[in-house]
């Protein structure tokens, strides 16, 4: 079976997201890679996943596939996707396969980690924690 040509890296952003970096070729080769990754990902407080495409070579129907899968993946766990890093071709990519109805598209990685505070429950969070100094 061939491999892909794909380096994935997981990070946390704090306690409520981590991020997703794609290095490479996202093909359906990478699907063990990718759930993998989300395993890593998602803690029990992860509230969001961020997907950084600002590396990645290539992506076809196969890598696209993996992408609504990781979707589905997320919504089951109450999750939200957002993504940032895509070229202008992957963003009309995503426009055209209405992905874009369901994952927030940001321009960089500093709007898409501002982009949490808007999760429901977020600033009561912040509020709570206040309240307790």
């Amino acid at each position: 079976m061939p491999e892909a040509n794909l380096n994935i890296r997981v990070s946390p952003v704090n306690g409520i997201a981590s991020i997703i970096e794609f290095e490479g070729e996202l093909t359906a080769f990478a699907e063990q890679m990718l759930m993998d990754a989300y395993t890593a990902a998602s803690t029990p407080g992860t509230r969001a996943i961020l997907l950084n495409f600002s590396c990645l070579e290539y992506m076809n129907s196969g890598g696209i596939g993996l992408i609504v899968t990781l979707l589905i993946r997320v919504t089951r766990q109450k999750q939200k996707l957002l993504a940032y890093g895509l070229s202008e071709h992957y963003r009309h990519i995503f426009r055209l396969t209405r992905l874009t109805d369901a994952i927030e598209i940001h321009a960089s990685e500093r709007e898409a980690i501002m982009a949490l505070r808007a999760l429901p429950g977020v600033t009561e969070t912040r509020a709570h924690a206040q309240g307790r100094r």
